[in-house]
């Protein structure tokens, strides 16, 4: 895939605009796709997977061999700590938001739960995805960027 970015940006001042958790997270629930970052071998690992928000957690699917399934199968209450993020930023005008979610990941293990996780989450990927892991939010955080005089860019 081949990106043109030869457009250069509109010029302008701009802002950064903090957001409170309520709304970043509706904003996290209004795109389906983000990246969890979580530990492996002592170093941090991202990876980009598909999401649905359920009764304030984020749910995702993965499989039994992957290293995430690994890692929150091993972990121990309240689970094992991670990050989570999601943004909608337009390619050309650099304007849109982001948001960043810390909190415990683990397995669901519960046999309803996991079946009702696998009716919520539909894989994006073309892969036996037989696990769900529900992630706990304890810090929501996220930005808007904008255009200064604008509370929010097209879009949001």
């Amino acid at each position: 895939m081949v990106h043109d970015d030869s457009r250069p940006a509109p010029s302008g001042p701009r802002r950064r605009i903090e957001l409170d958790g309520a709304e970043a997270l509706r904003l996290l629930g209004s795109v389906s796709l983000g990246r969890i970052v979580f530990t492996r071998h002592a170093l941090p690992t991202v990876r980009p997977v598909n999401h649905v928000l359920d009764g304030g957690d984020i749910v995702i699917r993965t499989h039994e061999g992957a290293a995430l399934t690994s890692r929150t199968e091993r972990a121990g209450d309240p689970g094992v700590v991670v990050a989570y993020e999601a943004d909608a930023i337009d390619p050309h005008t650099h304007l849109g938001w982001s948001v960043v979610v810390t909190g415990y990941a683990r397995l669901v293990t519960d046999p309803e739960d996991l079946a009702r996780c696998r009716r919520l989450v539909r894989p994006w990927v073309d892969q036996a995805m037989d696990q769900a892991v529900r992630i706990r939010p304890d810090l929501v955080t996220g930005i808007l960027l904008t255009a200064d005089g604008h509370d929010t860019p097209a879009g949001v």
